[in-house]
């Protein structure tokens, strides 16, 4: 079993609307190929020996998603697995088949064009039970709605902040040579965008968004071989809340919160408010951005809102990529984050680098209302 794994290499593509001019594997392709160009490293004994893939039966319109790109990761030489969910529990995957001593170097590649589809809702839609929930019109937005109704109204968050997180994210995004929505906008512009589900507007949730992402992990040992810069996953923890909304806290981060201890036991992270240099926080929709900062131990929970006038983000030095409002798609919010941590890590982010980055914290998550949360620490 190795003792340590390592991020070695990381690339995505520009995240855009609608990517119609490139097939789903030739989008897979651009970032495969470019961390086999940085590592040097080609499929089979002595190369990558494993894959784990991150894609969506429903956003790529076809069964068995991942049969359509086997190839482009080298499973005709080796293995590969699927994770049909947020990518940051692709890394938890990846990481776990480093570290049980599986293989000792793994590709992890997620895509999703989100624009395939008629309606995001409608894909979403399908992810609720069949006899109760859908019936009544529920998808992702009408959960988060649902959550920011409940969250704003228990920690008081106003409109008028939320539309302060979005300004910010775009001024961060216009940094970020991949992000997607990048124009700046000021905050009476945000909360003048349609009401989309009551309180969410607009410009307060992702935009349908098309890329993709790779990264290649491996054991200590290959690491020190493969980069001068390797980026140690030192915390992993993840956590499923209710299947039934009616049955969850909506105000609350019960998933969030106990895969952030986990992960922050395997780190030994006593006091995440200090102990972090950035963090990377999934906000889907705007409100997430407080709530799930409360969940991470970044501020104290009901808070959200004073940590928001207080500064709490920049202070903090969250999502200094744009975060997810500023484009990703669903399925690879997590990844994302890792990677944006990754890159942070090794001095890589030119605009938008923190300066002297040691630790960082990232977060994904999916299903209603953020069901599955994952959690990873990362250091230099």
């Amino acid at each position: 079993m190795a003792n340590r794994v390592a991020i070695c290499a990381v690339a995505q593509t520009k995240f855009e609307a609608c990517k119609r001019d490139v097939r789903t594997q030739g989008l897979l392709w651009e970032v495969v190929k470019d961390v086999r160009a940085q590592t040097g490293l080609d499929f089979g004994p002595g190369g990558i020996a494993g894959a784990v893939t991150v894609s969506d039966d429903v956003f790529d319109a076809r069964t068995i998603s991942d049969g359509a790109v086997t190839d482009l990761v080298g499973a005709h030489f080796g293995s590969e697995e699927k994770v049909a969910a947020d990518g940051a529990q692709g890394v938890y995957y990846a990481a776990a088949t480093v570290l049980s001593g599986h293989h000792d170097v793994v590709l992890l590649a997620g895509h999703c064009k989100e624009s395939q589809p008629a309606s995001r809702n409608m894909v979403t839609h399908l992810a609720f039970d069949p006899f109760y929930t859908r019936p009544v019109g529920l998808d992702y937005l009408c959960a988060a709605a649902l959550q920011a109704q409940a969250y704003m109204a228990r920690s008081g968050v106003s409109e008028t902040q939320l539309a302060e997180v979005v300004v910010r994210a775009r001024q961060w995004a216009a940094r970020n040579p991949v992000a997607q929505e990048t124009a700046a906008v000021t905050r009476e512009e945000v909360l003048a965008s349609p009401m989309i589900a009551d309180p969410i507007r607009e410009k307060f949730m992702y935009p349908v968004s098309d890329g993709a992402i790779a990264m290649i992990l491996a054991s200590e040992t290959h690491a020190r071989r493969l980069t001068d810069k390797p980026v140690w996953i030192t915390g992993l923890g993840n956590c499923y809340d209710s299947f039934f909304l009616g049955e969850r806290d909506l105000a609350g981060n019960f998933a969030l919160e106990r895969a952030a201890q986990r992960a922050y036991a395997m780190a030994g992270v006593s006091a995440p408010e200090t102990a972090f240099d950035l963090a990377e926080i999934a906000d889907q929709y705007a409100h997430q951005l407080p709530q799930y900062a409360e969940g991470l131990g970044l501020c104290p929970e009901g808070c959200g809102g004073r940590w928001l006038d207080e500064g709490g983000p920049d202070r903090q030095r969250v999502n200094r990529s744009g975060g997810m409002i500023a484009g990703n798609p669903l399925i690879l919010g997590g990844l994302a984050r890792v990677a944006e941590a990754v890159i942070q890590l090794r001095d890589e982010a030119g605009e938008r680098q923190v300066a002297h980055a040691q630790r960082a914290v990232a977060q994904g998550a999916t299903g209603p209302a953020g069901q599955l949360q994952t959690v990873v620490v990362l250091e230099r």
